[in-house]
């Protein structure tokens, strides 16, 4: 398994409300982060705080500036401190992964996808509860 590259699959994938936030996130957010609150609706999230309608999009995935013209595009997380729970667990399993089309994963990985999610497990143990 490679590291991540920055793709933003993931992040593109499901920053249009797809994934969940929780109650206490969100309240975290009212009180020390109104710059993210603000993109809350009705305990969901990535709503455009002026038309109150759903994002397509994450609005904290930012677009790292290209180094040469034919550098592939890279992301980064303006809120990656601060991330929503669902974001801080992904991914979780190798499956999720392919399924995602994600870049992180080899060929060996997904010959032999129990050793490649033991690595994933040990890989993310410090982001999963």
């Amino acid at each position: 398994m490679k590291d991540c590259n920055q793709c933003g699959k993931c992040c593109i994938k499901y920053g249009d409300g797809d994934i969940a936030t929780n109650k206490e996130e969100i309240e975290q957010w009212e009180l020390y982060n109104p710059d993210i609150f603000a993109f809350v609706k009705n305990n969901e999230i990535w709503f455009d705080p002026e038309s109150g309608e759903q994002l397509k999009r994450c609005p904290f995935l930012e677009l790292v500036p290209k180094t040469t013209s034919l550098s592939p595009d890279k992301y980064t997380c303006s809120i990656y401190l601060n991330r929503p729970e669902d974001c801080r667990h992904y991914p979780s399993l190798i499956d999720e992964m392919v399924r995602d089309e994600c870049e992180m994963l080899e060929v060996v990985d997904l010959k032999n996808p129990k050793r490649a999610q033991n690595k994933l497990d040990f890989l993310m143990k410090d982001s999963r509860s």
